[in-house]
């Protein structure tokens, strides 16, 4: 009987592994049966800034408005900018819909897709960002459909923007640290105020493309302005 167990226990394992050869021959290799030093890490990616151009100034240019330029580089008190960019948009009478044909006209940053594409072959990614699931969406599909933790926008039925519901507090510190209580080690970059806390917190973390300000305040955090380079980063530490 335990004779017959260990067989069926090789050919388990075999099977495992001829199924895990089939995905790498297709080019997506199987992360959970990956074996090696990077099958605990996860990359924790901002959005805006990172991936794609910022929306926020993206509608300022389209909507004439330069009061919506200011973001999180600017701002670090989130709460305190959204309600201030509501307020904004009131003012104006502009609504979602408005914002949402402005994303339409939005491709990811050049470069973009190729890294996160190269870099999701090679270990786990997660997009962490305080945008809202109503302005993500066709953003997510030029992507190839990452996993995304964002938030979402109260909005009312005539498109009037009323507020915003955050997952969490802190939502991108807390994120990082939900990940690491999971066994995951995290590698975290962003480029903003707001992406501070999880960069700090992770056993990695670099800045992609970020203020001068922000870069000086912070000299030891690594800083990055090409995607080949910042990857290149990234493997140092799987």
């Amino acid at each position: 009987m335990q004779e017959g167990g260990t067989r069926l226990r090789e050919d388990s394992l075999l099977h495992r592994e001829a199924h895990s050869s089939k995905e790498n021959s297709n080019g997506r290799a199987s992360l959970l049966l990956k074996e090696g030093p990077n099958h605990m890490n996860i990359v924790c990616l901002d959005l805006e800034g990172v991936l794609v151009p910022e929306i926020w100034i993206a509608f300022s240019k389209e909507s004439g408005i330069p009061e919506l330029k200011r973001t999180t580089r600017d701002e670090p008190d989130y709460d305190k900018l959204m309600k201030w960019r509501i307020g904004i948009l009131k003012e104006h009478g502009l609504g979602l819909r408005e914002i949402q044909d402005t994303i339409a006209k939005i491709d990811p940053l050049p470069g973009a897709k190729e890294f996160l594409d190269e870099l999701r072959s090679i270990t786990q990614a997660v997009i962490i960002s305080d945008t809202f699931e109503q302005f993500a969406t066709p953003l997510m599909k030029k992507l190839g459909w990452p996993t995304l933790f964002c938030n979402t926008l109260e909005v009312a039925e005539s498109g009037e923007i009323t507020g915003y519901k955050m997952r969490c507090e802190k939502s991108k510190l807390t994120t990082v640290q939900a990940l690491q209580s999971a066994g995951y080690e995290t590698i975290a970059l962003g480029d903003s105020f707001n992406d501070l806390a999880m960069i700090q917190a992770g056993t990695n973390g670099f800045l992609f493309r970020t203020t001068d300000q922000i870069r000086a305040d912070h000299p030891d955090i690594p800083a990055f302005e090409e995607y080949k380079d910042l990857l290149a980063a990234i493997k140092e530490v799987l």
